[in-house]
């Protein structure tokens, strides 16, 4: 009976390696999966945006990350009380964008980052929607609406509920926003004797901030207001 030797590799080769390009093609490929299904979440569910001035305090202060949900996006979800953020173009912002290419691309890179602000994205507080009456102010101070007073206990300390007197009725489909922060904010006051009274279309609310994420000393839901008439 014979027997053949098994097969040897020659003296000094080793098995046959995985070339490192599959490697690098597992990583690159998980890398571009990893950044769709982020842009798919930020995109159609949750995001986050920077707050970039104090218009908001105490709420929100400069600097601040929230989460914002983007599944409300049917007419009858935003309530008054509701603190949203919106794109200002076309109402509290021209609708171009005077800023070359490289600009607007590095302006994008850092706001997907959460690093740095917009200069056409805002975040207020929803005081009128649309059908209500809002007036400031009553003999005792307060904002009113549809002829009621309003507590506010949102507003800064030290702030009146507004220095600037006005009374609006806004349409359906529209909204009157303030920020908290009332002697430091440009809002929908701001806008009135502008085309459009400073009222903002429901359609240019990109979310309702739902969660403050950063710094971590401050992470706390952001309430929102009980259902009202």
């Amino acid at each position: 009976m014979q027997f053949t030797p098994a097969s040897r590799s020659p003296a000094g080769e080793h098995p046959k390696r995985r070339p490192h390009s599959v490697g690098w093609r597992f990583v690159f490929s998980a890398v571009v999966v990893a950044v769709l299904i982020t842009g798919l979440v930020r995109g159609f569910l949750v995001d986050v945006y920077f707050i970039p001035s104090g218009s908001m305090e105490p709420l929100l202060a400069e600097g601040d990350r929230v989460l914002v949900t983007k599944l409300e996006d049917t007419p009858g979800d935003v309530r008054r009380g509701d603190v949203v953020v919106f794109d200002g173009r076309g109402s509290f912002d021209p609708i171009t964008d005077p800023r070359g290419l490289p600009e607007r691309v590095g302006g994008a890179v850092g706001q997907w980052l959460g690093l740095t602000g917009s200069d056409t994205v805002y975040v207020k507080r929803v005081i009128g929607v649309g059908g209500d009456h809002v007036t400031c102010c009553s003999d005792d101070g307060r904002l009113t609406v549809n002829g009621t007073a309003i507590e506010e206990p949102y507003v800064s300390a030290g702030d009146a509920p507004s220095e600037q007197a006005f009374d609006v009725v806004v349409p359906e489909g529209r909204l009157w926003l303030l920020g908290d922060h009332r002697s430091a904010s440009m809002d929908s006051r701001s806008l009135l004797g502008a085309p459009g009274g400073g009222l903002i279309a429901e359609d240019r609310i990109i979310g309702r901030a739902f969660q403050l994420v950063w710094p971590l000393d401050r992470f706390a839901p952001i309430e929102r207001p009980a259902t009202t008439s």
